[in-house]
């Protein structure tokens, strides 16, 4: 694919100071109270052992190396990855105490921020984190779930800048929305995640009223790319360019996330086009699926939480 050219956005509106939420008073095992009202329980699924294994080693890895930042986050990824999404946010909470100019630190604590549906402190890290990364090189993020190739695709930045463009997007805040995610765009390397920034950037910008720009944007949208980790993403762009028949994603029998995916991205489709109930429809199903995590259900909460 040709990489779009997009103007390079700047001056993001910082977000308010808030102090960090109390948690404290939630019983024992909810993490945290959905937009809705409900309390959302920590998913008692583990890790595979490999995994867990290849992630302990990571961690002894860069203690080994003195990197005891990398080594918490780490730490911090593996309590995410089994639902301990509190427990992530203190420990990155903790040593951001003493390295507070780390952007990473930033990045998965505004990450976590988003899973517990603290969308304000979401943007306050991930606007720090884009402070911290000005004129800097960017850097691999190594996957702790590896996709089926082993190949990361993802880096510091893109991610700095998809999280925010995401934290803005829940908040209605479409116009900054779309700042972050052509910041994420002209940090793409690769298809997967030029795909996973421009589905985000065209959502952003049809919920903005800029429906001529958004059908310009994912012009360039193919059906033979690299994709290896973004499918679900790829596809819904093609539905949006009436290459892909919708109904044909919403029958397949996907795992949790790409039914998140996939189920918030046909909402939305139908939503646009003016069919609202249908979307609402399509929005509780997912949240009923209870896959709470997955930004895909946040997202259909969200819109759920409008009515």
């Amino acid at each position: 694919m040709k990489y779009l050219s997009v103007v390079i956005f700047a001056g993001l509106i910082l977000a308010c100071s808030a102090p960090a939420p109390n948690f404290t008073t939630l019983p024992e095992g909810v993490q945290t109270v959905s937009l809705l009202g409900d309390t959302l329980q920590t998913n008692s699924a583990m890790l595979p052992q490999e995994l867990a294994e290849r992630i302990d080693s990571l961690i002894l890895l860069e203690r080994s190396r003195d990197a005891e930042t990398e080594a918490v986050i780490w730490e911090a990824r593996y309590l995410g990855y089994n639902g301990e999404y509190r427990k992530a946010v203190d420990l990155l909470s903790k040593r951001i105490e003493q390295d507070s100019k780390n952007p990473a630190l930033y990045r998965h604590r505004g990450h976590r921020y988003i899973s517990l549906r603290v969308f304000d402190l979401a943007i306050k890290d991930l606007t720090k984190a884009a402070e911290l990364i000005k004129d800097t090189e960017d850097i691999l993020e190594q996957d702790g779930l590896p996709n089926e190739m082993n190949q990361p695709k993802s880096s510091l930045h893109t991610n700095i800048w998809y999280h925010l463009g995401l934290a803005y997007y829940l908040t209605n805040d479409f116009e900054n929305a779309q700042k972050a995610y052509a910041e994420c765009i002209n940090s793409s390397t690769n298809d997967d995640m030029m795909t996973a920034a421009l589905y985000w950037y065209y959502m952003s910008l049809r919920r903005d009223g800029q429906d001529e720009f958004a059908g310009k944007i994912i012009d360039p949208v193919r059906s033979e790319m690299n994709i290896i980790e973004n499918d679900s993403y790829h596809k819904l762009l093609l539905v949006f360019k009436g290459e892909f028949d919708p109904n044909a994603l919403l029958d397949t029998n996907t795992d949790a996330l790409s039914n998140a995916t996939v189920g918030y991205g046909i909402g939305n489709w139908h939503y646009i086009n003016g069919r609202k109930d249908r979307a609402m429809e399509i929005w509780q199903n997912v949240y009923d699926a209870g896959n709470w995590s997955a930004f895909g259900f946040i997202a259909s909460e969200a819109e759920l939480a409008k009515e």
